[in-house]
This record gives structure tokens, C-alpha cells and sequence, in this order.
């Protein structure tokens, strides 16, 4: 792993164990440094990752529900609509009704 370390091939080091490895006490104080510095980066590097995919979900999400509102008002209007229209019996009684009513209080 130190040679891939510091042959800067982070995906030897990464395949032999990186993240995994526990410093052995017979190396020496900057090559259980460099270990140690590398796995953190790369701990870090993870992290990070994820919390940008975890945001990336998240602002998909967002958007999906977004634009799932922008659509509803249209659908909710053509239903209310279709909903409130009376049958063509019921609109001439009531036609005829507030014609009657009008005749009976003058304006």
C-alpha cells in the first residue's frame, strides 16, 4: 500500500486495503502518517460524494414535486369546472327562475 501511495495510484492502494488497514508498528512514523493522512482523504472524498448524491436526490425530488404542482392547478380547474357545469335542463330552470325573479323586483 505505501508503494501505491507513493506511486500516487490511490486505486492499487484502494484495492490492497486502504480503507481497511490499520497501521502496522513496524513501519515508520511518516510512512503510518501517510497511511493514515491518505485514508482520511480518501474518508473524506467518500463523504463528500455522498452528500452530493444525497443533494443531487434531494433537489431532483424538489423539482419532480415542483413541477407536479405547476400541473395540478391546470387539471384541478378543467375538473372544478367540469364539475360546476349544470346539466341543460338544470341551466333553464334556473335561467327561467331568475327571469321570474327579476320581473317581480324592479330595479
Amino acid at each position: 500500500m505505501a508503494a501505491a501511495l507513493r506511486d500516487d495510484d490511490l486505486d492499487r492502494a484502494l484495492s490492497l486495503g486502504l480503507m481497511d488497514a490499520d497501521t502496522c508498528t513496524g513501519c515508520s512514523t511518516d510512512c503510518r502518517e501517510s497511511l493514515a493522512a491518505a485514508r482520511d482523504a480518501r474518508t473524506r472524498a467518500f463523504e463528500a460524494r455522498e452528500r452530493y448524491r444525497q443533494r443531487e436526490m434531494r433537489l431532483r425530488r424538489l423539482d419532480a414535486e415542483r413541477d407536479a404542482g405547476r400541473a395540478l392547478p391546470s387539471s384541478r380547474a378543467a375538473t372544478s369546472a367540469a364539475a360546476t357545469a349544470l346539466p341543460d335542463a338544470a341551466a333553464a330552470a334556473l335561467a327561467r327562475a331568475k327571469a321570474r325573479a327579476a320581473q317581480r323586483k324592479p330595479r
